[in-house]
């Protein structure tokens, strides 16, 4: 409980956040100013990378709908994800025609509803959904929420991430059972249990070097 209270008080921040600013850009770029992490199954070189996609899809939004369109780019392992709200269907293919020419990205998702932009409260109830889902992740002990992206819309649940196929159903059992989700959009790559082993000794080994042991002297 003590996990999910803390993760519950980010959400409270979060939730404040848009009413603290005043307003929100009509594109926002999903995490570009997002912390390396160093339990992510991700290389350093690969989350750069995702950084730097989310950052210049945002400037690929084609002029006619930065003021109409409420966009949001979240890329993960070279896989793009675009969420938020477009006036037309023509808008929609605008924005996914400039993503797929973005050099590094092996797939795009493409989740823009069509309709009105999302309202303030919609957007508060979005990051206090998101911020359960990661503290329920944790409070399950069975999957680091540190491997599981999750980017919530509208209050549909988004999940990107490196997982074997017992962390996926955790997390979309989570997910799913999650109070105000509305629904669950699977985009996690799952690998085999050999293969996530692979990944977190490597990562965690060459991020983490165990410390060199100090000297002992007896008097």
């Amino acid at each position: 409980m003590q996990k999910t209270k803390l993760f519950l008080a980010a959400a409270t921040f979060a939730v404040a956040l848009p009413l603290l600013q005043g307003c929100f850009p009509a594109v926002v770029a999903g995490g570009a100013a997002g912390v390396m992490s160093a339990h992510d199954r991700r290389s350093t070189g690969t989350q750069t990378d995702d950084e730097t996609t989310e950052w210049r899809a945002n400037n690929r939004v084609p002029d006619a709908y930065k003021q109409v369109a409420h966009v949001n780019f979240t890329s993960y392992n070279r896989r793009l994800l675009i969420t938020g709200e477009v006036p037309t269907d023509e808008a929609k293919a605008a924005i996914e025609a400039e993503a797929r020419k973005l050099d590094g990205v092996r797939e795009v998702y493409n989740e823009l509803g069509v309709g009105p932009a999302s309202s303030l409260g919609s957007r508060s109830t979005d990051s206090f959904i998101t911020s359960k889902v990661k503290g329920r992740l944790v409070d399950s002990n069975q999957i680091s929420a540190n491997h599981i992206k999750v980017v919530t819309e509208r209050a549909i649940v988004h999940l990107l991430g490196i997982v074997s196929e017992r962390e996926a159903k955790v997390a979309v059992d989570v997910a799913r059972t999650t109070s105000g989700v509305k629904k669950v959009v699977k985009l996690l790559e799952v690998v085999g249990d050999d293969e996530i082993r692979r990944i977190d000794s490597q990562t965690l080994g060459t991020r983490n070097p165990p410390a060199a042991a100090a000297p002992v002297e007896s008097r």
